[in-house]
This record gives structure tokens, C-alpha cells and sequence, in this order.
């Protein structure tokens, strides 16, 4: 089967199990089904939910003009799309759900109905007319991870700013063609890293940068949710080919990304080891389940990240010479938790506002990016860095032994 077919239709009903009336598959399923949050469920189309929507600090502020906020169109309307993101763009104070690209014709008019978006806003994947859609602002890619490159290179070349999912593509050279290819077109790049706008997440990093657990010499990081071969959005998570590998990209990107962050430096040295047990149906034939590395920072502090495709667990631990912080859930999609251990005893902190913020909060920050040149928090060199890690990572584990990486994650040696 050829990539084209992979990423249109041909791939939508190869993995196709249990589909309902409406069609509803693996492919195009969103990209992050269950990574670091609830378990996945069944591809149904949801309706805008009108929940009211803390800003990201302090309280709400006055919603954005209808005509000043930023339109988006999403790329992919599985599981994940259609329960998380786009409830959270229509609840953006500076966004606007203005179009959707699926290779589905029931799942558009489904979604498309439920959320009120005209049928000329509809796309395939083709993306044929997408440049023509004035309306339209940035494109959310939101597909399996071999196919971001082809989604974000053609919304590129439609002229449209485009948000992608993370890992951001397979490969850094993918990645490298992706960014390449929004330069060339003159639009905005940036990479779905939600955690960096969960409440808790942020409250974490704002108390390690101003001294409140004293020096950090070591961060853990685990990240593990179970597998399930028989559901539509881990089909495809178990070929290599279209995830790029297993549980270390899906999800212990979280792990990698969130510890590097709350770290503030890129590791310098990494070693790693995979495991990949044996089951009746051979889920993890081609990729690992299971994943540890062992970091050495410049600064000479340490660090470790596990992730895995058995337990369910999402879990930072932040070692401070004053304090101990545990974030316990720490990327779920709610019910996270931030505790502090101290001489004093351990108390669990109050944050301001819920953990759904993280969604919203993301997609207006890079509405106010694409409207008003606000800085990008997470950029397409801190997507491209993580894939590199990652192959440094896998290098790593199939040497057994320590691999050196530079500033931009590439391996030096």
C-alpha cells in the first residue's frame, strides 16, 4: 500500500474495526487517542459543550470579537478530535472552529452538522480548495504520526499557519521537510505540547524557577497507559511504519519533554534500553512496549524517563533540596494532582483553574501568535529536538550503550 493510500481512505478502512454508521476508524483518529489521559472511547461526534473557559491566568477575559478571533479547520476528526479538540476551539476566547478535513464523507457531515460548519468548509485530505478558504486560519493536524508530514506540508502550501500534534512526524528528517516547508510558504509552525499549559504542570514549573523546592538535581518522569489491539485508535500504533515507533513516542514524549522543560537544559548524554514482550497476538511484533533511559545534563544533573504500553500511570516526580514535588496524574486530560513534600509534611496544591484549560489555553497561544506575533512557546526546533532525542534514544538501546547528543538533540557521537 503506498503512503498516498495510507493517509487518505485506503489507510481509513484497511484498520477499520467495528466501524458505527458513522464510519468512524483508526486512520485519521486522532493522533494522541489516549496518550497521557483517558482511556480511549468510541469515535462519536460530540457537540460544542459551551463550558466557560478560564484564561490561562486570572480570571476570564472579555472574548475576542467574533471577527478578530483566529479560524481553525481540523485535520483528522477521530477520537481525540472529536472529544478534546474541537469542543476546546470552539470554547477559545481567541479562536474559531471555521472548517474540517477528513477523508471520511459521513464522519464531515456528521461533525460537520454537529458543530455547524458549512459543507464548503469541508475538506478531504486532498485539502483541493483549502487555499481559497479566506476564512480559514490555521489548520489543526490531528492523524496518525507518519502522515503529519503530508497534512502539514499541504496545508503549507494552501497558505495556512498550521498546529500539529505531537511527535510532531517520525523521523527528523520528516520533521526538518515539515518546518522547511511552512518557511517556504511564509506561515507559522507549532507543536501540540499541552502539557506546558496545564494548570498543575505550570504551577510546578513556576515554583521550580523561583527557588520554592531549592536546587533540583534530579527529575523522574513516567508515562505508561495500556495498549488495546482491538481498539480502532492503537491499531495503528502497533506498525512502525505509521507511529515511528511504540510507547516512547506516543507517550514518553511527555516524559522526555515535560523533564527537559522543568529541567531547563537538553540533555547531554543518554542511555536506554526497550523491551518488547511476547503476547498471543503479537502486538508488540514491531515496536517496544516498554522504554527507560537514564539522562546526564550539562550541568551535571540527572535525570530518568520511563514509559510503556502495560500499566496505566502518568507520574513526575521533581527532586528539590527543600522540597519534593509530585505531579500524580501529570498529563492526564483531567484529574491531575500537585503534591509538595516538605520537613513539614505533605500538601496537596490548589491550582487556578481546571485541568481542561490545558486545550483551550494551547490553541489560543498560538491564535495570538498567528493574529498578533505573540512569542510561540512551543516551536517546531523544540518538536524537531524531541525527534531527534528519540533517535538518539533508540540508537542508544540498540547499542547498549551511552550515546552523547548536542543542544539540538543530534547525536554527536
Amino acid at each position: 500500500m503506498s503512503r498516498s493510500d495510507l493517509s487518505r481512505r485506503g489507510f481509513l478502512h484497511s484498520t477499520a474495526v467495528g466501524l458505527g454508521a458513522l464510519g468512524l476508524s483508526a486512520g485519521a483518529a486522532g493522533a494522541q487517542t489516549g496518550s497521557g489521559g483517558t482511556p480511549p472511547g468510541p469515535d462519536l461526534p460530540v457537540a460544542p459543550t459551551g463550558r466557560p473557559q478560564p484564561a490561562l491566568n486570572g480570571p476570564n477575559p472579555r472574548p475576542t470579537p467574533p471577527g478578530e478571533r483566529v479560524g481553525w479547520a481540523v485535520c483528522g476528526l477521530g477520537h481525540f478530535a472529536q472529544n478534546y479538540v474541537l469542543p476546546h476551539v470552539k470554547e477559545g476566547v481567541d479562536s474559531r472552529l471555521s472548517g474540517l478535513i477528513s477523508g471520511t464523507p459521513e464522519k464531515l457531515a456528521a461533525v460537520g452538522d454537529a458543530y455547524g460548519v458549512p459543507e464548503a468548509a469541508r475538506f478531504d485530505y486532498d485539502m483541493a480548495g483549502l487555499a481559497e478558504a479566506d476564512d480559514i486560519d490555521v489548520v489543526y493536524v490531528v492523524t496518525p504520526n507518519a502522515i503529519h508530514e503530508e497534512n502539514v506540508v499541504r496545508a503549507a502550501e494552501a497558505g495556512k499557519h498550521v498546529f500539529c500534534e505531537k511527535p510532531m512526524a517520525t523521523s527528523p528528517a520528516a520533521g526538518q521537510r515539515m518546518i522547511d516547508a511552512c518557511a517556504a510558504n511564509g506561515v507559522k509552525l507549532g507543536i501540540a505540547y499541552r502539557a506546558h499549559f496545564e494548570p498543575h504542570n505550570v504551577e510546578a514549573k513556576r515554583m521550580i524557577d523561583a527557588g520554592e523546592l531549592g536546587r533540583i538535581e534530579f527529575v523522574s518522569s513516567d508515562h505508561h497507559r495500556p495498549l488495546d489491539p482491538e481498539a480502532t485508535q492503537d491499531i495503528w500504533r502497533m506498525r512502525k511504519d505509521l507511529a515511528g515507533g511504540g510507547s516512547l513516542p506516543d507517550i514518553g514524549i511527555y516524559a522526555l519533554n515535560g523533564l527537559i522543560w522543568f529541567m531547563d537544559e537538553v540533555p547531554n548524554r543518554m542511555i536506554a534500553q526497550t523491551h518488547a514482550p511476547q503476547y498471543d497476538d503479537d502486538r508488540f511484533a514491531e515496536v517496544e512496549a516498554i522504554c527507560n533511559v537514564l539522562l546526564e545534563f550539562p550541568s551535571g544533573r540527572r535525570g530518568q524517563i520511563s514509559s510503556g504500553y502495560i500499566a496505566d500511570k502518568k507520574r513526575i516526580d521533581i527532586w528539590g533540596a527543600d522540597g519534593v514535588a509530585v505531579l500524580d496524574p501529570a498529563t492526564s486530560y483531567m484529574g491531575n494532582r500537585l503534591t509538595v513534600s516538605t520537613t513539614d509534611g505533605t500538601e496537596q496544591v490548589a491550582v487556578d483553574g481546571p485541568d481542561e484549560r490545558q486545550f483551550w489555553a494551547e490553541i489560543d497561544h498560538f491564535s495570538r501568535h498567528v493574529r498578533d506575533g505573540a512569542e510561540l512557546r512551543i516551536t517546531p526546533e523544540m518538536g524537531l529536538r524531541d525527534l531527534r532525542l528519540i533517535e538518539a534514544i533508540y540508537a542508544s538501546a540498540e547499542r547498549g550503550a551511552w550515546v552523547e547528543v548536542g543542544p539540538d538533540g543530534a547525536m554527536t557521537g
